[in-house]
C-alpha cells in the first residue's frame, strides 16, 4: 500500500499544474478533469475522496481573454473556488486547501508589497482573484478549513502563449530581426519575475509545513521589462515609445522565506531558457 501524500489537484493541463507534477513525483495525484464553475463536476469528484491537500490552480489568466469575456473569467477564477469550498465543507474533508491567487490583487506601490499591503486590483484578473480571496478569508475566521493563499507575481516560459509579455517580446524580436530598429511601447514597468521551478519549490514547502493564510511567491528582486527587450535585441535598435505611467509590482517575500524558502533563479536564467 502507498504512503504517498494524495494531492487533488485542480488545472492540472496548465503550465504551473504540469510542472508542479512533474517536479514532485513524491505525491500521488488526483487530477480533476471538469469545469470547476460546474457544481456537479466537482461533487462527482469530491464523493468520496479524503485528499491530504488540494492544490485549486485552474484559473482564467490571459488578460485578453478575460478583458473579452468578464463574466466566464469571474465563473471559473471565483464561482469556481467557492464550489470547492463549499463541497469540501460539504463533505467535511479534513484537507489542505491552496489558492493560487496573484499580485494583480495589490495596489502598484514603489515599495516591495507585503502580505499586508493594500489591495486594490489593478487588472480584470485580480478582481476574479480578489473576489475569491475575500470569501476564502470569510473561511479562515471561522476556521471550517486549513487555507493557504499563495499571491504568485509575475512567472513567464517558452510555452506560455505569445500573448504573455516575456514570450511577447522575445517572437517580435526574432520576427523582426532583418528591421534596423524595432518598437516597443509601455515596457516602462518593473515587475517581480519568478522561475517555474522556484515557484513549485516554494508551493511544496507550503505543503510541507501545511502553512496557512497569506503568502507573496515570488524572487523579491525588480525587473525593468525594457531590460527584457535589450536582453533579446543584441545588437539591434531597439525604440522604447513609453505612454503610461510607470508601475511598480516588486514582493517581499520575508514571510515566505521564513519557512525555508530560497529562490535559486535569477532573471537572466529566466530569460535564458527562451533561447534552448
Amino acid at each position: 500500500m502507498s504512503n504517498k501524500k494524495i494531492i487533488g489537484i485542480t488545472g492540472s493541463t496548465g503550465l504551473l499544474g504540469r510542472t508542479f507534477i512533474k517536479e514532485n513525483n513524491k505525491f500521488k495525484f488526483d487530477r480533476f478533469k471538469g469545469r470547476v464553475e460546474n457544481k456537479n463536476h466537482i461533487r462527482k469528484w469530491l464523493k468520496n475522496k479524503k485528499f491530504d491537500v488540494l492544490l485549486h490552480l485552474a484559473a482564467i489568466v490571459p488578460t485578453d481573454i478575460i478583458n473579452n469575456n468578464y463574466k466566464k473569467a469571474i465563473d471559473t477564477n471565483f464561482i469556481g473556488t467557492k464550489n470547492l469550498i463549499n463541497e469540501i465543507l460539504n463533505n467535511k474533508m479534513n484537507t489542505w486547501f491552496f489558492f493560487s491567487s496573484t499580485s494583480h490583487v495589490y495596489k502598484p506601490n514603489k515599495y516591495k508589497l507585503s502580505e499586508n499591503s493594500k489591495r486594490k486590483p489593478y487588472s480584470k484578473y485580480g478582481k476574479t482573484k480578489f473576489l475569491a480571496e475575500n470569501f476564502l478569508f470569510n473561511i479562515l475566521k471561522k476556521k471550517k478549513l486549513k487555507i493557504c493563499i499563495g499571491r504568485i507575481f509575475s512567472i513567464t516560459h517558452p510555452k506560455q502563449k505569445k500573448y504573455y509579455v516575456v514570450p511577447m517580446i522575445y517572437s517580435k524580436i526574432k520576427k523582426h530581426h532583418f528591421q534596423n530598429e524595432i518598437i516597443f511601447k509601455n515596457l516602462n514597468h518593473d515587475r517581480d519575475f519568478c522561475h517555474l521551478n522556484d515557484l513549485c519549490n516554494a508551493i511544496a514547502i507550503l505543503i510541507k509545513k501545511k502553512s496557512t493564510g497569506v503568502y507573496n511567491i515570488a524572487s523579491g528582486k525588480k525587473t525593468n521589462l525594457k531590460f527584457i527587450a535589450k536582453y533579446y535585441s543584441k545588437r539591434k535598435k531597439i525604440k522604447f515609445v513609453d505612454n503610461l505611467k510607470k508601475t511598480v509590482i516588486l514582493a517581499n517575500i520575508s514571510k515566505i522565506r521564513k519557512i525555508g524558502f530560497k529562490p535559486k533563479y535569477r532573471i537572466n536564467n529566466i530569460l535564458a531558457d527562451f533561447k534552448k
